[in-house]
């Protein structure tokens, strides 16, 4: 991303936080009114996470896709963090607020939220959480290769481990409370997969809920077959690289086709995709459920 667009965000960041420390600190907060305009009860602004993520762009192109630019709407970045926060606090105290969301993630298990249709495909038509790995992985380690092919879980799944770390349980306990409940999913993702007898394998992955979750889990597996693996959190790019130059083995929480298109394309051939291991993944601006006539990304501009 260009640097003039990304101080640009902050910007915006650091004015709308200071218009929203003000409001606070002078009124108390307004609940969600249907009958009056949305834009103007959140003064345009979508709440997003960080300047340089996949969503933060797509959302820029929803936002000259719907024309909503025009009508004076705009992101705001933050952190994944301070996004959620806020919307903690928005839905408190039934406030309207239009997010960038994503699933698998564990807020759509703790609040009740939905995504708003997306006809023009600003946000792509659907994702998915892929396996990667470094070319000459699979002859390298045909062991863990064989754990990649077999691995594959469901949102359903996937989120309440999520919900549970982020309550605050330590991840590794969440995982191995994870592994003794599911006996018969842990025992179709180690079917043919030999003992390790120590050999390594690095994988990486970014700093969000979900991949911390997924990798934690894989690791763990890993390490209990008797490989010695590790996991390296890294920046998306860097982890691309990473992966695309020897440097890393796998990810396995690559989002396909949308989000981490551009790094698809340009390591294209410098790595090898194993399988798509979650599928039904969905990004996307999402509002409360309260909000029942915020139903599609137009109705941003329109009500």
């Amino acid at each position: 991303m260009k640097k003039k667009k990304i101080l640009r965000y902050i910007k915006l960041a650091v004015a709308t936080l200071g218009l929203a420390f003000i409001v606070s600190a002078c009124a108390d907060p307004a609940s969600y009114n249907s009958n009056k305009k949305l834009g103007p009860q959140i003064n345009y602004t979508i709440t997003g996470i960080e300047a340089g993520a996949g969503i933060t762009d797509s959302t820029e192109t929803a936002l000259d896709k719907y024309k909503l630019k025009k009508a004076n709407w705009q992101i705001m970045p933050s952190s994944t963090a301070a996004m959620v926060s806020t919307l903690d606090k928005a839905i408190k105290n039934k406030q309207p607020i239009v997010v960038t969301g994503w699933q698998p993630h564990w807020m759509f298990s703790k609040y009740s939220l939905k995504f708003l249709k997306d006809p023009k495909k600003a946000y792509g038509s659907g994702e998915s959480m892929d396996t990667i790995t470094r070319k000459g992985f699979a002859k390298d380690n045909p062991g863990v290769n064989k754990f990649f092919k077999n691995f594959h879980w469901s949102i359903k799944m996937s989120n309440p481990l999520m919900l549970k770390i982020n309550n605050g349980m330590n991840k590794q306990k969440a995982v191995d409370e994870f592994i003794k409940t599911h006996p018969k999913q842990v025992k179709q993702w180690l079917n043919g997969v030999p003992k390790g007898k120590g050999q390594k394998v690095k994988i990486g992955y970014t700093p969000y809920d979900y991949e911390i979750a997924a990798t934690t889990l894989v690791t763990t597996l890993l390490k209990q077959k008797g490989y010695d693996a590790s996991m390296q959190q890294l920046d998306v790019g860097i982890m691309w690289s990473a992966i695309s130059t020897g440097k890393l083995d796998a990810s396995v929480t690559v989002e396909l086709p949308v989000t981490h298109k551009l790094y698809a394309k340009k390591y294209k051939g410098d790595y090898v995709n194993v399988r798509k291991n979650l599928e039904n993944a969905t990004t996307g601006l999402a509002v409360p459920t309260y909000m029942k006539d915020i139903n599609t990304i137009s109705d941003l501009k329109n009500k």
